[in-house]
């Protein structure tokens, strides 16, 4: 069963990391952490219960959650959706964070975002303020938005928590799972690349249960 972790702030099969140094914005190169084989996962949210406090805005699903990320989310969706009972889970594998946005407005322009989201991208590569401002256009009037900052060996991890973090500082309705702190402290949990999680594993549920303590106290 998951265990709850008191920790707020965080996103695997073990694989080797690739090489290489992705460019920012939509012309960036497919440059990831990600080696599992193709793969794009979505489950349907009939009758998730969240405790939202906040109204959502147009375009949102009210009492619904969607989950938005990479290959690391693959490795613990299966105790998130435990965890989060309906949640609508989209990973796929080698995901940049643009097209992540894109997912996102595509589910919002289709009336089938959910209220509160989960956000576990930028593994892949370096993220900027401009693409979380980005981001939070495209997610303005969710009630809560939880980004999972990102333990992985590459130079973008810290930048990347950084932006997050001044990210989350900027909009009272975003939050961080702080993954990258628990991860430092459990280096047993992950495959051979520290980045993955085995499927089933005491990662896996320990970064699911984050996501949903996170997202349940807001």
């Amino acid at each position: 069963m998951a265990v709850v972790v008191p920790v707020v702030v965080g996103i695997i099969v073990a694989v080797v990391l690739t090489t290489g140094g992705p460019g920012l914005g939509p012309a960036r190169p497919p440059v990831t952490a990600d080696q599992h084989p193709p793969s794009t996962t979505t489950t349907a949210a009939p009758t998730t219960t969240t405790t939202s406090t906040l109204p959502p805005g147009p375009g949102f699903l009210a009492g619904h959650v969607t989950a938005v990320g990479d290959s690391v989310m693959l490795d613990y969706q299966d105790p998130l959706q435990s965890d989060i009972p309906g949640i609508n889970v989209e990973a796929a594998v080698s995901r940049q964070w643009d097209v992540g946005e894109s997912v996102l407005a595509q589910d919002k322009a289709a009336g089938q975002l959910g209220a509160e989201v989960v956000v576990a991208l930028g593994t892949n590569g370096p993220i900027t303020s401009s693409d979380f401002d980005a981001m939070m256009a495209i997610l303005r009037g969710a009630s809560r938005v939880v980004f999972v900052n990102v333990h992985v060996d590459r130079p973008w991890q810290d930048p990347n928590n950084a932006v997050l973090a001044a990210g989350v500082a900027r909009h009272s309705n975003a939050v961080i799972a702080d993954w990258a702190s628990l991860a430092a402290q459990n280096p047993s949990w992950f495959g051979s690349d520290g980045t993955h999680l085995p499927i089933d594993g005491p990662g896996a549920d320990a970064l699911a249960s984050l996501i949903a303590t996170t997202l349940s106290r807001g």
